[in-house]
């Protein structure tokens, strides 16, 4: 049986807890996501179809191939928002998204529907429909561009005897439970904490008080924002390597699992992919 949120009766059954991020690290998904749907539905929702091209060139480096690779959808969205209203053509009321994606508790649709019944403000109600229509694009993406990177179910096939399995991901709940399900990754599954549960720091942290020890928590991911949440609650991270993707999972089956297990993975080796890691973000 796996759990949708922890409220909902999860608790620590191994001495060991593997969390792993969804789109970009397990599933192959976050390039088609970005160029198909997320920068084309903020072209259409903006009418900036004049600028399409360098915008959509723009979206995809902030969100896909650099330091900011898998922030928040809205995170996004304010950033390339900025720099349209600084470089490209004015956008409407963008102090306000600014603001709510800077003071928000929780960066989601929920949370986007609650500011928009308190203030009503227009590019607030501009962001949740194009957060909607992002939504419905990824739902009707060809089944079969949506899978697996290889590697990824016989890696946690070999940790789940080892140690429970939370999926921690940013990603709309519904589209992680049926892709995690399609590809029957879900049976190597205990906990699904999506967008809505809150950052993957919060989750980690409330993760963090079942009773493991943190050098027995490890976050798998494939964005900065991954390891940040991983290493600001003391846990342990496994980075996902844009582009050499299966290599990363041939990679912690055979060599981190193994140093997860024993103890010897945190330091100088731990060290060593996180530098790797950064060094391919930067190129």
């Amino acid at each position: 049986m796996f759990y949708t949120e922890m409220k909902s009766g999860f608790q620590k059954s191994k001495d060991y807890l593997v969390c792993v991020d969804s789109d970009g690290c397990a599933m192959d998904t976050m390039d088609i996501k970005h160029t198909a749907c997320f920068g084309p539905c903020m072209i259409a929702e903006w009418n900036l179809t004049p600028f399409r091209a360098e915008l959509l060139r723009r979206w995809n480096q902030i969100n896909l191939y650099t330091v900011t690779r898998g922030i928040n959808r809205f995170k996004g969205l304010s950033k390339m928002l900025q720099e349209v209203n600084t470089s490209y053509t004015r956008v409407e009321n963008i102090d306000a998204l600014v603001r709510w994606v800077e003071e928000a508790s929780e960066l989601s649709n929920r949370s986007l529907a609650n500011a928009i019944n308190e203030n009503n403000s227009p590019i607030l109600k501009k962001a949740y429909a194009w957060s909607h229509a992002v939504n419905q694009a990824i739902a009707k993406l060809p089944r079969e561009q949506i899978k697996p990177f290889a590697g990824v179910n016989r890696a946690l096939a070999a940790a789940h005897p080892w140690a429970d399995i939370a999926v921690v991901s940013s990603a709309n709940r519904k589209a992680v439970e049926d892709e995690w399900s399609r590809y029957n990754l879900i049976e190597h599954t205990d906990l699904v904490l999506a967008q809505d549960a809150g950052t993957k720091t919060h989750c980690i942290k409330e993760l963090c008080q079942k009773g493991y020890s943190p050098e027995n928590i490890i976050m798998i991911g494939d964005a900065p924002g991954d390891a940040d949440a991983a290493l600001d609650n003391g846990v342990l991270y496994f980075p996902i390597l844009v582009r050499l993707e299966q290599k990363s999972w041939e990679t912690f089956l055979h060599t981190a699992l193994p140093k997860f297990l024993d103890g010897t993975y945190q330091g100088k080796y731990q060290q060593s992919l996180l530098k790797a890691f950064y060094d391919n973000l930067s190129e």
